[in-house]
């Protein structure tokens, strides 16, 4: 069983970062993936970015390229989010999660484990 707990969250004006965190505990494994997905008021789940444990390989959804990184310290089992030039459509609830796949993948559903959210609200 694998527990994901996510922080960082919180209030901040439009052009400001945020970091977010992602701390693992149970089986991580060095080969699966880890990604990060958002929900918007009224919208569904949508995939953000993803790193593999072994940090080789990153991908980023078109809407964050460029301002997000997805980063990961092995040593302490957490993955991180830095969020710069955040604008009001990036507001939602930031979710981690961890796949049992080796590969990338930008699918929900391939994710198996879940962390329980950490809310990110941008004011413009």
């Amino acid at each position: 069983q694998v527990q994901l707990v996510e922080s960082g969250g919180g209030l901040v004006q439009a052009g400001g970062s945020l970091r977010l965190s992602c701390a693992a505990s149970g089986r991580t494994f060095s080969l699966y993936v880890m990604g990060w997905f958002r929900q918007a008021p009224g919208k569904e789940r949508e995939f953000v970015a993803a790193t593999r444990w072994s940090g080789d390989s990153t991908y980023y959804a078109d809407s964050v390229k460029g301002r997000f990184t997805i980063s990961r310290d092995n040593a302490k089992n957490t993955v991180y989010l830095q969020m710069n030039s955040l604008n009001a459509e990036d507001t939602g609830v930031y979710y981690c999660a961890q796949g049992t796949m080796s590969a990338i993948r930008t699918g929900q559903d391939e994710y198996r484990y879940w962390g329980q959210g950490t809310q990110v609200t941008v004011s413009s």
